[in-house]
Order: C-alpha cells, then structure tokens, then sequence
C-alpha cells in the first residue's frame, strides 16, 4: 500500500469512527437526560403519587425505556444482517431524536391528567426501541472498518459516545438551571425549563443525519453480500444453531451483565443516591458527575488501545473486579465524604423501627393505589422519604410501632379507619414528629457544602469510572470479535441491550426499592454486586480471547 493509500484509509477511517460516534454520542444525550432529570419528571408527571411513590416511579420509567430496547435489537438487528449496517442505523436515530423533541411538548399531570403520563410512556418505549438498534450497528460499523490491530482503539471511540452522550446532557440541563435561575428564578426550570434539554435535541438530530448520509455501507457486510453469504433468516441462526446460541448467553453472562450493573451504578445510581440520601446538591452532583464524565471519556480509548495490546479477557476483568470489591466501601466513602454530618448522626443517635410485621408494607406504591396509614407505614414512610437508614425490629403483635432515634421514642400512631383528611393529618403529624427528632439528633436536612470533600467524592467517583471504562473500553471489540459476521448485529445487539437494558437501566429503580422496602441506605447495593460477580466468574471460567480473531471467520 502507497503513503498516499495509507493516509486516504486513516482519513476514511477517521470519518466513520465521527460519524458512527457523534451519532450515537446523539443518542446516549438523548437517553440520558430523563435519567438526570428523574426529580423532576417524577413532580411534573406522577404528582398524583407520594414522594417516594412518584420518585420510584420515575425511576422505573427510566427503565421502561430499557426494557424495550432488546424488541429494537431484534428487529434492527434483522434489518442490519439482511439489508446493510448503514440503513439500519440512519432509521434509529431519527426515531430517537423525533421521540426525545417530543417529550419536550408533552403536557403535565396537572395539565392533562392519566394522559400525560401515558404519553410520557410510550415515548420512552420508543425511545428504548430505537437505541436498541443503535449500539450494534455502530460498534460492527466501527469494527468492520477497522485495521485488526486496531480494532480496541476504534471500537473504543463508539464506548466514548456514551460519555459524550451524558456529558452532553449533564452540561445542557447544568446551564439551563443556571441561565434560568440568574434570570428568570431557580422555579422556573422546575416548571418549564426541564423541556429546553429535550428541545435542544433537534439541532443534534441534524447534525447526526447529516454526517450519518455521507457513509458508504461496511466492507465486510458488502463483501458478503455480493458473494451471496447474507443470512436469510437471522434469527434461526443466531438462536436456533447452538454455536451461535451458546455465544449470545456467553455475552450475556461474562460482559453484559457486569456492563450493566457497574456502568449504570457508577454513572446514574450513584446521582440517585447522592440526591436521594445524602441530600446533596442537583447542582453539585451534575458538576462532580461532568468532571467523572470528562475523565470516563480519555479511559475509555486508553483501556481500548490496551485490550490491543494485552487482550480483552484481562482488562474487562479487571475492571469488574475492581467494581465488585469497591461497591460497598466506595457508596461509605462518599457518604463520609458528601454528608459526613449524616454518618455522625449515624453512628451516634442510630434509628430503629419495631414493629409488628403485619403492619408493614413495601415502602413505595409505583399506581399510587395504597394508603400507607398504618403505624408502621407511616413511620417507615417518614424515614424513607427522609433518606435515613434504620433497623427493623419485629414488636408485639396489634402494637403500634415505634421510632427511636438514638434515646428518643416516637410512637407512630396508625391512621387506619379515618376519614381521608383525617388520616392525611394523622400521617402528616406523625411524619412531622419523626422528623422533629431526627433534626433533634442532629441529622441534617441537607448536606453542608462547607463540610462537603469535594476532592474526597471526586476520588470515589474516579474509582468507578477506572472500573465502568476498562470493563466497557474493550467491550464492542470483544463482541463483534465473538459472532460471525452472518448474523453479527443480531447476535451481539440482543445480549447487550438484555444486559445494559434490563439489568443496568433497572438499577437505579431497584435499588432505590430494596433501600425503600429494606431500610438501610446501601442495601440497594446488592443488585449490582449479583450480577458483577455472575461475570466475574464466566468470565474468568469461560470467555476466550478474542483480539486476534479475523472478522471474516
């Protein structure tokens, strides 16, 4: 090959790494900004629900988004396999910038009632469906153009797309609450605001179509199309044939159920439990969470361009690992580091609740169909809305429950049997007195930015992202390295969004709902720790390595 010929190819490959990035780069922003503004969505569109209620179920519908991004990953996927990557790609990003402008039209709760929610519903459905064609056709798009010695750094390019996406969306809603509160009042983006974010999108939208035209359908998929090899029926292959089987579940259990797990625990529950419990800041926790972003986006090249060197096995391992062990003590950590007036309340006035177990319910309510006025609900209720965590008690039987806060009592009257206003007033009271006490015992209402290491959460922070990027850097290599390229974008795009989907866009509303039914602010943490030690044993015990395989096998 000429000097001419090799500088054309870098050019040509540059090209598609922008294009295929800034495009899902597009749709990661998108996607993100309804897990950033879960506080707000819950108040504009589920008022007619509890706080803890409407939180959970904000929550919840930023999962919605991900259940139905495996439905997308089949029938893109199909489309992908038997028609071209190119096309397949293009179609997606239309849907998702047309679903997320729309969201910005949307009426609220009070505007339109049940509508408004369902509304919301099926635009994240839609949302869910397009981005679940997305990330296949990008990586293959990426990989499939790539020299093979270098297909870690040009896949890795794809994984940095995500940064961008939530840096992108963080930076937008972050100048919005402030251009708004410097000159309409820090009200108003609660009240309209919140829709600039989604508007802005249809810019991007442009832009992403626009360079997506300019690229030309992917070697190894028109190599095989004009040798005649293209899958007639992707599906059969991909799920009927156990060799092609057996790799999908491979995906599944050694990557994509870490990758979901550790990424969206390191990046969205993390904000979740930062606002949540240790009462910081929006404005600090979007800040903390753009300068993680920033740095995520080097490491991800950087782990990338090592599985090129080294192997993918060994790094995405590694950073696994570093996830599993580093769960527990880093969440204790910022919890020091953030609100370290909350850990000495903690330790020194502990909280308890005894009761009688029949008396208690599941602390959230996602129909807000349940009352929660019996004693033991009302106490819990109080405590959780508070983000405190406490210890259960099992107390005699048909005995109202009690709070104790350090060497304070609270009987926790029930509201059972009451005229509906008189048993918000009962609740309301005896909330009002659990909090009196707290505030007593020296909890604190919010965290005080003078106490607050800023460093200190910065470090944890930086912890996760070393763990989320090597596990995520080599990860679309690996992948594209595992499936023959017959049914490649099938194959590989339904574990990957099952796992990023259904195990990662789940965590935040499951581990916000094991901390609401269970007490303890870190017992959430057990959902991402199952499924990142599933991996982490398939993967050690059965993943082979890929970096040196050839796409066309």
């Amino acid at each position: 090959m000429t000097a001419q010929a090799k500088v054309e190819d870098r050019a040509s490959m540059r090209t598609v790494v922008a294009a295929s990035s800034a495009g899902t780069a597009f749709e990661w922003y998108d996607f993100f900004i309804f897990g950033s503004l879960a506080q707000v969505i819950s108040k504009t569109f589920f008022t007619g629900l509890s706080e803890t209620a409407g939180y959970v179920a904000a929550l919840a519908l930023f999962g919605v988004g991900f259940a139905f991004r495996p439905l997308g990953a089949l029938v893109f996927g199909k489309i992908g396999d038997q028609a071209g990557r190119k096309g397949a790609f293009l179609a997606t990003v239309l849907l998702m910038g047309g679903a997320t402008f729309a969201i910005a039209l949307l009426p609220t709760y009070q505007q339109a009632g049940i509508v408004s929610p369902i509304l919301l519903i099926l635009l994240r459905c839609v949302q869910g469906f397009a981005l679940g064609g997305e990330y296949g056709g990008a990586a293959i798009y990426v990989a499939e153009h790539s020299p093979p010695k270098e297909r870690g750094w040009s896949t890795s390019w794809v994984q940095t797309s995500a940064a961008f996406g939530l840096f992108g969306a963080l930076l937008v809603i972050l100048l919005t609450r402030w251009a708004l509160g410097a000159y309409v009042g820090p009200e108003a983006f609660d009240a309209w605001g919140w829709r600039i974010p989604f508007a802005v999108s249809i810019g991007l939208l442009g832009i992403s179509v626009w360079m997506r035209l300019k690229l030309s359908e992917s070697p190894a998929f028109a190599k095989m199309k004009e040798d005649g090899e293209a899958s007639k029926a992707p599906y059969a292959e991909a799920f009927g044939q156990w060799k092609n089987l057996k790799l999908v579940l491979l995906a599944f259990f050694a990557m994509m159920s870490a990758q979901g797990a550790v990424w969206y625990t390191s990046f969205f529950y993390v904000q979740t439990f930062m606002e949540k419990f240790l009462k910081v800041a929006p404005t600090t926790i979007n800040g903390l969470m753009m300068a993680a972003t920033a740095v995520s986006a080097i490491f991800y090249v950087v782990f990338g361009a090592l599985s090129d060197k080294v192997g993918r096995k060994p790094v995405m391992l590694a950073g696994m690992t570093l996830a599993l062990v580093f769960y527990f003590p880093g969440f204790h950590l910022l919890e020091r580091a953030a609100n370290p007036a909350l850990a000495e309340a903690t330790a020194r006035a502990p909280v308890s609740v005894t009761a009688d177990p029949k008396d208690c319910a599941l602390q959230f309510d996602p129909v807000g169909k349940a009352a929660f006025v019996s004693s033991c609900d009302i106490a819990k209720s109080a405590l959780a809305n508070a983000g405190i965590s406490y210890a259960n008690h099992r107390g005699p039987a048909g005995r109202p429950a009690v709070v104790q806060v350090g060497d304070a009592k609270i009987v926790s009257q029930s509201a059972k049997g009451l005229p509906a206003k008189e048993a918000k007033a009962a609740k309301a009271a005896g909330e009002a007195a659990i909090k009196a006490a707290l505030v007593q015992a020296g909890y604190p209402t919010k965290a005080d930015p003078a106490r607050m290491n800023l460093l200190g959460m910065f470090g944890v922070l930086f912890v996760f992202v070393i763990a989320a990027t090597a596990l995520f850097g080599p990860l679309a290599a690996c992948l594209v390295e595992l499936f023959p390229t017959r049914v490649r974008y099938t194959a590989l795009s339904l574990p990957y969004h099952i796992g990023t989907g259904w195990i990662g866009g789940f965590v935040p509303f499951s581990a916000f709902a094991i901390v609401a039914a269970v007490g303890n602010i870190y017992a959430g943490l057990w959902y991402p720790v199952a499924f990142t030690l599933i991996s982490v044993l398939t993967t050690l015990f059965l993943l082979p390595e890929t970096k040196d395989r050839s796409l066309d096998q």
